[in-house]
């Protein structure tokens, strides 16, 4: 496996989830994906207000290694590049409904929604 994360000696299995999910965006990007499907690196990046393209390009790549998005790159003029999210991409998803689910709970509780422009 490659990638630039820690990669164990693991304590637990929280300690390797968030091995891979480390970092302010890529949960985000998994969500982004999860809910719009196959995504170009612009649509991607107009969907994470306030994500800078180096940000972008490096949770993407990390990601890609990862085997949570798959990178699609077709031979044309211009070059067209699409993300979607991989099986395991998927899942993890899956294990984060309910901690967005607690995270929507506490905004309410706190009064602190955000409000997306």
């Amino acid at each position: 496996m490659t990638g630039t994360a820690r990669r164990g000696p693991y304590f637990c299995g929280i300690d390797a989830a968030m091995d891979v999910v480390s970092g302010k965006w890529k949960v985000l990007i998994l969500w982004e994906l999860h809910q719009h499907g196959v995504r170009r690196f612009a649509e991607l990046r107009r969907g994470l207000p306030g994500v800078s393209e180096k940000m972008l390009i490096q949770h993407l790549r990390e990601m890609e290694s990862d085997g949570l998005v798959h990178r699609e790159v077709y031979r044309e003029v211009p070059p067209r590049v699409e993300y979607s999210l991989t099986r395991d991409g998927e899942s993890l998803n899956t294990a984060l409904t309910d901690l967005g689910a607690w995270g929507v709970e506490r905004m309410r509780r706190i009064g602190a929604q955000r409000v997306h422009p």
